[in-house]
């Protein structure tokens, strides 16, 4: 299995940290699997667990985070799960206010910040595998 990250390249610097914080929480809580065991330094001090997989956090525009998002649910491509944090989310105070919200906006209306994919290396790398890393 394979995780990649793709945030709006054109984000400030303190949106794209927030964007990636995000999506790594609700990976982690889909998939703790993917959080290794807490371990000991030599003197004894206890590291809690961090993720045990790389995840490449890739940059592409706002037009292909929804161009790659809308293709795996029209697809609806098996084996991937696809978190997505969009700009009515990260303007939110509270969930009830984002679930509020969200409720009555069109799809056509969201615009992505980035979107998390967790799925099968081939799956994931034929999505992905045009966008480079986020720098």
């Amino acid at each position: 299995m394979k995780t990649v990250m793709i945030i709006n390249q054109e984000l400030p610097l303190g949106l794209i940290a927030n964007t990636t914080a995000v999506l790594g929480i609700s990976l982690g809580n889909l998939f703790p699997d993917i959080v290794g065991q807490d371990i000991q330094d030599a003197d004894g001090q206890t590291h809690l667990g961090i993720t045990n997989k790389t995840i490449p956090i890739l940059g592409g525009s706002k037009d292909q985070i929804k161009a790659i998002r809308d293709k795996l649910f029209s697809n609806k491509e098996s084996g991937i799960t696809v978190i997505d944090f969009s700009e009515s989310a990260q303007k939110c105070l509270d969930y009830e206010n984002y679930a509020s919200l969200m409720s009555s906006l069109p799809y056509t209306q969201l615009y992505y910040l980035g979107i998390c994919i967790y799925g099968p290396v081939k799956k994931v790398n034929k999505l992905t595998g045009n966008l480079g890393l986020l720098r």
